[in-house]
């Protein structure tokens, strides 16, 4: 579990930085978003290593699973405010080369460590472990619509594909969060 929590957060960190300094040069939103769930990404993982490192693990898991929560529903606090100023006025999104490249490797990555975190948490008998994992197959698809935001955006001139796809993150990331908070992620 600790190596697949290691390589979550390492690929999480440099997702991150990648997608925010992309976004922030591109003015994506849902670029930023992105980027940001990959932050959202690194707390959960790291949750989960906090968890499993203690003596019982099963005491710290409810903590560990509201801290997952509540990460969703930042995320979709901040991408829901960000899209509708982009969606009504903000400066439009640009091309980006280094976030579609991104996306699709996110895309190519994701579900394979997702089934891993997935496979390991049910072992344990874990729902922080099995939600991790959920984050993580969240990733794949936001990684799919950020694509097709980016791909409609750069290919088509549709300013207004980007904050939409930024959107559907935000939904995505209020559904996870609330199943995080309930403890709805088990075995």
């Amino acid at each position: 579990m600790r190596l697949l929590v290691a390589a979550t957060i390492t690929y999480n960190v440099v997702e991150a930085v990648i997608a925010l300094a992309a976004g922030t040069i591109a003015s994506s939103t849902a670029l930023i978003g992105f980027g940001l769930d990959s932050v959202i990404e690194v707390a959960s993982a790291t949750a989960v290593a906090w968890q499993f490192s203690g003596r019982d693990p099963q005491a710290r898991e409810r903590l560990a699973l509201k801290v997952i929560a509540v990460s969703f529903v930042a995320l979709a606090g901040y991408v829901t405010v960000e899209s509708a100023r982009s969606l009504f006025g903000a400066e439009p999104a640009e091309h980006s080369t280094v976030g579609i490249v991104l996306a699709a490797v996110s895309l190519a990555v994701m579900p394979f460590l997702s089934a891993a975190q997935r496979r390991a948490g049910r072992e344990l008998g874990s729902a922080s472990a099995v939600a991790d994992s959920k984050q993580t197959l969240l990733c794949t698809y936001l990684s799919g619509v950020l694509l097709v935001g980016l791909l409609l955006n750069s290919a088509f001139g549709w300013h207004w594909a980007d904050p939409l796809a930024a959107l559907v993150i935000a939904a995505v990331a209020v559904k996870e969060g609330r199943e995080a908070w309930r403890g709805r992620h088990c075995c």
